[in-house]
């Protein structure tokens, strides 16, 4: 036989693209339209409503960036129409296929009801199947003129990320608005070419099965009438009939589908258009959902429930209806898909907490698994926090998106710090945006790393990212692929479903231990600074104000513990940990308004925080301390003077001055204070740093250089460093001045000014306090480059094999080496509030306030010793998609801690990060709670959320290794529960003379839930 594969490839291609595919619409007329541009921001439907609108044609310019247009439509069905399926097709003036980052619309009849969105991919609203003929069409169009910030395909900077700087031009022409009669059997014949084609071209040449699809679809072609498409459509698709009814083999891979719509909660677009996308989205689903049974939905993030809830109850109560039918499933039990890094431990907590109370509450629905396809890189904390909040499973996308090495395994075990396993999942499809193609069918096939052991793999199908979902024609082509020879068989279910018969068929699973580390993104620890501190600053805000307003409810007789203040300012900061904001990774429009949140909940935290501590009335100036340990160390009184007080952990003290062990001397550029020596160069740097205790020098070579790199990833400005930033940069080793500020007997400190680049400038005041090794670098930096990335780095004299990290209740060890590719391509990596490198008998932490990124690398010096040098990364410059993030001012803390061990590092990032406050109080009352033992560490302190009047106390063991102790309370203690996140109990925990004993395994996460006395 001659091959004629090419020949009968392209005649499919032509007939199906330029003349079935036009004749899908048997017949056209248009609606009538009139418009009304709304001002400012989004208005009501009622106010649209009673608008002043005015006559639009086809083919006009509509919509200045981030506009909102209204749009009334009217016309009436044509009685010839009667008995066919009747549409109405709209076309905004869409540009190219992705439905998230243009122009959207939200179709609403007269009354306000809210009936399906339209968007490039899915233009059609029903009207009536059958139409009667003659009726009345009457709707407003919500158009939202959204601009494309993809369009240059982040080549280049753009205006258009912000209200502020996007200007007013119309970017849209609008197209189409009229009603239609949709032909079904071109219809489905168009499916069926689609589906026939895309399989037939993704199997071997050598394959019978690709040849007969071919010939077929010669077959076909040939009883298609060019001049009569929809006369001869169920002819050709009887022709094609056999080989859409051929099953596939036995040993098939089966392809669990479930419906999804990935609706970033704010990335090239701010929160407020969020708010609009979720209802787009959600009434296309639910209309669906009425139209095919077997469809089932999968949606997460309960923030974007409750907006539709408050925005759009009718959407909300269709919501409802698809839940209780089973077609629609709450999955993933978190306020939003937050980051997988950045947020700290206790703020994860918090995000399933409120997530999974959220779905039980409104739904009746406890979710079974962890839903984050899309957050970079996942820390090694999450199997127990998952676990300890009641989810069976995990599911990932992400790290299908690796730089550099394939991760082994699509289903698996997944061991957190702790030894908890998870039974986790990440589709061999690589996408969340499925939608069965026959390119995705054949990829989630090959890729299966699991073959000959399991044989099902999950697919997320939907459009997504800014929204859209599933679209009739993605379940059509389900349909067609259920049970077809040369593809996988592809199943719609529950993802619970899937993970039950995933898990019954391979229980052996492979093992993956520790982090889930994402090999690209890596700059999403570092860009958008300010973000990142409002972030960390309102997580311990939040533990203060929770401590306070415990103890002040315990203590202090009318006070009410302020609930729904806290519940309200907790979703907020979980709300802005979704996975484009706090990275960094969003327009300026979202980070501006970021910003301008934190301050507000910082605002609100402090005052909450001073009205308890006020609670019990006025007495005096006390010291209070939010670290889980006792503190001795200098404080600023009211009148600014330096006092050294010993505080107790989680308590309260006089502020009566104690002695310290030694004051500060200043000599020159040296400061001392019996525990170690900095002395500081000419040019700002560090000469030396000499541990008077362990009598040994802690540097290697200058320290606190300030290094400067040029930063152009290959792609995604504010989501990738690339290795290459290393080859060059500049170290910032001029100083304008360097001057001694302070020379107390409790404080030394010298100021390093510096300027540089294109007009920034940066200062920073290095101090030694009495009493304390920690040695902090204050720094204020204006900064103005573009595409650089500024670090600070510490050549420390230790010969480290690995360093150690902060994260999530507990910390991570990486290899300092680059044995391997896996090790190499860590370069870049995140932790939280401390760093440490350590050998036997020796060890330095770098310790901050607000920085994530850092690097750890190790050399061999001439004389043989090994300098291992910890950087941290302050600061970064993209310019995509934000043009101006980062510019201008900062202001944080980060610190040196020589000779520290893991348990003082743990200490000094709590304190550095909740500092001493000094306020008027009366009385003294006992901490609420207080630890004797090692290990042990309090990490929140809060009254149960039922408003029972029981005190809820999470901690965890921070060392690594066991942790034994006795919790003791500061009020009269009836009895203790151990629970899960939401507060359950779990067990009874033993009361013994009046504390609660407590043994941990390594990095265990214990809450206990005291009832009082």
């Amino acid at each position: 036989m001659h091959d004629e594969r090419r020949r009968i490839e392209e005649r499919a291609e032509r007939l199906h693209d330029q003349r079935i595919k036009p004749a899908l619409y048997a017949a056209t007329v248009p609606l009538t339209v009139e418009a009304w541009q709304a001002p400012g921001e989004p208005v009501p439907f009622e106010e649209a409503a009673a608008a002043p609108y005015g006559p639009f044609a086809t083919d006009t310019p509509w919509g200045p960036p981030w506009g909102t247009t209204w749009f009334r439509m009217r016309g009436r069905v044509p009685a010839e129409w009667a008995g066919r399926r009747v549409e109405t097709v709209i076309d905004l003036g869409f540009v190219g296929d992705w439905p998230g980052n243009q122009a959207e619309g939200l179709v609403h009849l007269a009354d306000g009801t809210p009936l399906k969105a339209v968007n490039p991919l899915n233009q059609y609203v029903p009207v009536a199947n059958p139409a009667a003929g003659g009726e009345e069409i009457h709707y407003l169009v919500e158009a939202a003129s959204n601009p494309d910030i993809l369009a240059n395909g982040f080549a280049a900077p753009t205006p258009l990320g912000d209200v502020l700087t996007a200007g007013d031009k119309p970017l849209y022409t609008f197209r189409r608005a009229d009603l239609a009669v949709l032909d079904e059997e071109v219809f489905h014949l168009d499916l069926d070419l689609q589906v026939l084609r895309e399989l037939m071209v993704h199997l071997g040449a050598h394959e019978p099965r690709r040849h007969e699809i071919l010939h077929a679809l010669d077959r076909a072609m040939d009883v298609l009438d060019l001049d009569d498409v929809a006369g001869s459509a169920a002819a050709v698709r009887e022709v094609l009939a056999p080989v859409l009814a051929k099953p596939a083999h036995a040993s098939a891979h089966t392809v669990s589908g479930v419906g999804h719509a990935h609706i970033d909660s704010a990335w090239l677009w701010p929160i407020r258009e969020t708010k609009r996308k979720t209802s787009r989205t959600f009434s296309n689903v639910t209309a669906l959902a009425d139209e095919y049974e077997e469809f089932i939905f999968a949606c997460s993030q309960a923030q974007q429930y409750e907006w539709v809830r408050d925005n759009h109850p009718q959407v909300w109560e269709r919501i409802k209806k698809s839940v209780a039918k089973g077609q629609w499933a709450p999955v993933g039990g978190m306020w939003v898909e937050s980051d997988g890094n950045l947020p700290g431990g206790e703020a994860i907590a918090r995000q399933l907490v409120h997530g999974k109370r959220f779905f039980i509450e409104h739904f009746g629905i406890e979710t079974k698994g962890v839903w984050l396809p899309d957050s970079f890189g996942y820390n090694a904390a999450y199997p127990q926090l998952a676990k300890l909040a009641g989810n069976e499973w995990f599911l990932t996308q992400k790290i299908s998106w690796n730089q550099t090495n394939t991760f082994p395994h699509h289903t698996f075990w997944w061991e957190g710090i702790d030894g908890t396993r998870i039974f986790t999942h990440f589709p061999p499809v690589d996408t969340y945006n499925a939608r069965f193609s026959g390119e995705e069918m054949d990829r989630a096939v090959r890729n299966y790393a699991e073959k000959g052991a399991g044989t099902r793999s999950l697919a997320p199908f939907g459009w997504g990212d800014g929204g859209g979902g599933p679209t009739r024609e993605i379940l059509e082509r389900a349909r067609r692929l259920a049970d077809l020879e040369g593809s996988p068989r592809v199943v719609v279910e529950h993802p619970d479903t899937f993970f039950a018969k995933a898990r019954e068929e391979y229980p052996d699973a492979p093992v993956w231990n520790g982090e889930l580390y994402l090999e690209l993104h890596r700059a999403t620890y570092t860009s958008q600074a300010r973000t990142k501190q409002g972030n960390r600053r309102s997580e311990h805000l939040l533990r203060e104000a929770e401590l306070w307003a415990t103890t002040a409810a315990l203590h202090a007789p009318g006070y009410a513990y302020p609930y729904e203040k806290l519940d309200r300012l907790w979703k907020t900061v979980l709300l802005h940990q979704f996975h484009d904001i706090l990275p960094g990774s969003s327009i300026a429009w979202v980070h501006r308004e970021a910003e301008a949140e934190y301050a507000r909940v910082a605002g609100e935290l402090e005052a909450l925080t001073a009205e308890a501590i006020a609670a019990p009335g006025g007495g005096g100036p006390r010291v209070f301390n939010t670290s889980p340990y006792a503190r001795a160390e200098v404080v600023r009184t009211p009148e600014g003077a330096p006092a050294y007080v010993r505080v107790p952990a989680s308590g309260s003290a006089p502020l009566a001055a104690a002695e310290p062990p030694r004051p500060v001397t200043v000599e020159g550029r040296v400061l001392e204070n019996g525990l170690v020596r900095v002395e500081v160069a000419e040019d700002g740097t560090l000469s030396s740093v000499f541990d008077l205790r362990a009598h040994r020098e802690v540097l290697a070579g200058p320290g606190n250089v300030l290094r400067l790199h040029t930063d152009l990833p290959n792609y995604w400005d504010a989501w990738d460093i690339d290795k290459h930033y290393r080859n060059r940069y500049t170290d910032l080793r001029r100083a304008e001045a360097v001057t001694v500020t302070e020379a107390d007997p409790l404080v030394g400190s010298i100021r390093v000014e510096r300027a540089f680049g294109k007009g920034s400038r940066i200062t920073q005041t290095i101090t030694l306090r009495a009493g304390s090794p920690r040695i902090d670098f204050e720094t204020d930096i204006d900064w103005h480059e573009a595409e650089k990335i500024l670090k600070a780095g510490f050549p420390v004299d230790v010969r480290a094999p690995h360093s150690s990290a902060e994260i999530q209740f507990g910390h991570v060890q990486r290899p300092t080496h680059t044995n391997t590719s896996w090790e190499a391509a860590r370069f870049e990596v995140s932790g939280h509030r401390w760093v440490h490198v350590a050998e036997p008998g020796y060890g330095v932490a770098v310790v901050n306030d607000s920085t994530y990124g850092h690097d750890v690398t190790r050399t061999v010096r001439e004389d043989g010793g090994t300098t291992t040098r910890v950087s941290l990364s302050l600061v970064r410059a993209p310019r995509v998609p934000d043009p101006e993030a980062d510019q201008g001012r900062h202001r944080f803390v980060y610190s040196l801690l020589p000779g520290a061990s893991i348990e003082d590092a743990v200490a000094e990032g709590y304190a550095l990060n909740l500092p001493l406050r000094v306020a008027d109080a009366a009385g003294a009352p006992e901490p609420v709670v207080s630890v004797d033992g090692e290990g042990v560490t309090v990490e929140a302190v809060k009254l149960a959320d039922d408003a029972s009047g029981d005190v809820v106390v999470r901690l965890y063991e921070s060392r690594g290794g066991r942790g034994q102790g006795v919790l003791r309370t500061g009020f009269p203690l009836a009895g203790a529960r151990v629970t899960d996140l939401l507060e359950r109990p779990l067990a009874d925990a033993e009361v013994v003379d009046g504390g609660v004993p407590v043994t941990l395994r390594p990095f265990q996460i214990l809450t206990l839930r005291l009832r009082r006395g």
